[in-house]
């Protein structure tokens, strides 16, 4: 992953495929506004600063942990999730910069 000027072919690439999934694209989603969509009273972290708990996310989705985990690998492979460890658990949010930066190369490159 760069913060270059422009994105290079995979990096795009990785982008799209990360959000031809509904579910990638609503994980997403719900991570923007992390207070409103899961039980943040529950949580160990802020969920700005260090993410909403996978278990969280898990319980939303009603998935399997493991097709959690593996769409979040992928969102965080395009760049567009951290993960950040809090004991035993992953948290996740957003890369708003990442994403700002991805917005803004696609405007110049397409």
């Amino acid at each position: 992953m760069t913060t270059s000027a422009e994105p290079s072919p995979d990096e795009l690439l990785d982008v799209f495929k990360a959000l031809a999934n509904p579910v990638r694209l609503q994980l997403l989603q719900w991570l923007r506004e992390p207070e409103r969509n899961f039980p943040i009273e529950d949580g160990i972290a802020d969920p700005y600063e260090v993410g909403v708990c996978v278990s969280h996310i898990q319980a939303k989705t009603g998935l399997a942990q493991s097709t959690v985990s593996a769409y979040l690998s992928v969102l965080q492979r395009a760049g567009l999730v951290r993960a950040t460890r809090v004991g035993k658990w992953t948290h996740y949010r957003r890369d708003e910069e990442r994403i700002s930066w991805i917005v803004a190369a696609l405007g110049h490159s397409l």
